[in-house]
């Protein structure tokens, strides 16, 4: 019944932002969905990722097939599009038959498996579209903050990030030394960041094949709940982003040309409309929040996998502000949020009790008076640096230590073996 209710749920969203974006004039979620079926998908990397999200449920011999399978069919759209001649301008010229593969699997569930088989197959096929379609819901949902935010606050986040050293232009200069290398590192980094979650959580479900029943918490739970709800908090508080406020990136829009040379002066802020276009989707940084998560989940793998989550965390705060996507302050957001979605998921799996609530009630508390103290304290913060820049920080270090302090309570003690005492000899006389 959960996975029932769970199904329609998330359906009934997704046509609410389908008929949201139909009144704006553009496809939404649903239809992007269905054009994959035949149309180059914007993202091929990312409807292999859900299939491998499927493939946590099968057997090797099914997933050597379901793979085949998939490239042949991308096989077979190559070649209809090259004797056509039809040019794949945007997007990726791959993907479909991953989808095909997982639209498949859906039919195999619903026909031929029953009881449980069928139960695993589809949750495993409902990972893979929930995947994909998180994807096309956040363009939905950017859309939608575009259109119905016509000012954005972004003077006021600049303010408070003159507390914290304004880190965005330092970043900003930082990667524009590296040169176009390390650009496209960074870039490829913060676009291909559910494809690390994907790494991350089929190490987590490596067993689901061979025990037939899913953890209670694992990271994909974790980060679509963060989509879900991180692009509600853009409608409350939209920025755009200090490479589109404070560069030529935001055109006659900008309120000045200074990112990432010159840090922005110090004034009484104030909100500023901006274009229909860009997105509000700085506050919370989800690509903070949902790197944090891969962090977090990747503790316990090996040690390849640690180091990966780790570099994956690193460069994803160097790309969010290094491109002026994101202002410092959104990031430490970010965190806390993260953090607090977390705690929650986790004490949902394993039921709650005081230590959880405390923790997810401090997070919340502590989310909040940020985006209360960004919005009506700035200047207090920009003219008293040394004051409210380590608040901050130790805002933010107040909910990792109470994550990390509860977290380990949480686990599972395991009690040391006791080793047999050796019998006693007598002694020689």
């Amino acid at each position: 019944m959960l996975w029932v209710t769970a199904g329609v749920v998330a359906l009934g969203f997704l046509i609410a932002l389908e008929i949201t974006a139909r009144r704006y004039g553009l496809p939404g979620p649903l239809t992007n969905q269905a054009r994959e079926v035949v149309f180059p998908p914007k993202s091929g990397f990312l409807l292999y990722a859900g299939m491998a999200l499927l493939m946590v449920v099968l057997t090797w011999r099914q997933r050597f097939i379901a793979a085949g399978v998939a490239i042949g069919i991308d096989v077979v759209f190559l070649l209809v599009r090259w004797a056509a001649d039809i040019k794949v301008t945007e997007g990726h010229p791959f993907g479909n038959g991953a989808l095909w593969v997982v639209l498949g699997y859906a039919v195999i569930a619903v026909t031929r498996r029953k009881g449980r088989e069928r139960v695993l197959l589809l949750k495993g096929v409902g990972m893979a579209l929930l995947l994909v379609a998180g994807r096309k819901t956040g363009d939905t949902w950017l859309l939608i903050t575009s259109k119905t935010r016509p000012a954005v606050l972004d003077q006021y986040v600049a303010t408070v990030d003159q507390a914290l050293g304004n880190p965005s232009w330092l970043a900003g200069r930082v990667v524009r030394a590296t040169g176009p290398i390390g650009s496209h590192i960074l870039d490829y980094i913060y676009i291909q960041l559910a494809v690390a979650a994907v790494v991350v959580a089929m190490y987590q479900l490596r067993n689901v094949a061979v025990e037939r029943r899913f953890p209670r918490h694992h990271l994909v739970r974790t980060f679509l709940v963060i989509g879900l709800i991180g692009p509600a908090i853009y409608m409350v508080f939209p920025v755009v982003g200090p490479v589109f406020t404070y560069s030529a990136e935001g055109g006659h829009w900008a309120a000045a040309n200074l990112w990432p040379d010159t840090p922005p002066p110090i004034n009484i802020p104030h909100e500023m409309p901006f274009d229909e276009i860009t997105p509000r989707n700085c506050m919370p940084s989800l690509h903070t929040a949902w790197a944090t998560t891969i962090f977090i989940h990747s503790r316990k793998g090996p040690r390849i996998l640690r180091c990966a989550g780790a570099f994956w965390l690193i460069a994803t705060l160097g790309a969010t502000l290094g491109f002026g996507y994101h202002y410092g302050a959104d990031l430490i957001a970010g965190a806390v949020f993260a953090l607090t979605v977390e705690a929650a998921m986790r004490s949902l799996a394993r039921g709650w009790d005081r230590s959880g609530t405390r923790l997810v009630v401090h997070g919340t508390t502590v989310f909040a008076a940020l985006l209360v103290s960004y919005r009506y304290l700035p200047m207090q913060m920009a003219e008293h640096p040394w004051v409210f820049g380590p608040l901050l920080i130790l805002a933010m270090t107040s909910v990792i230590h109470g994550y990390i302090r509860t977290t380990r309570r949480w686990e599972p003690r395991i009690a040391p073996v006791r080793q047999p005492q050796p019998e006693s000899q007598p002694e020689p006389v």
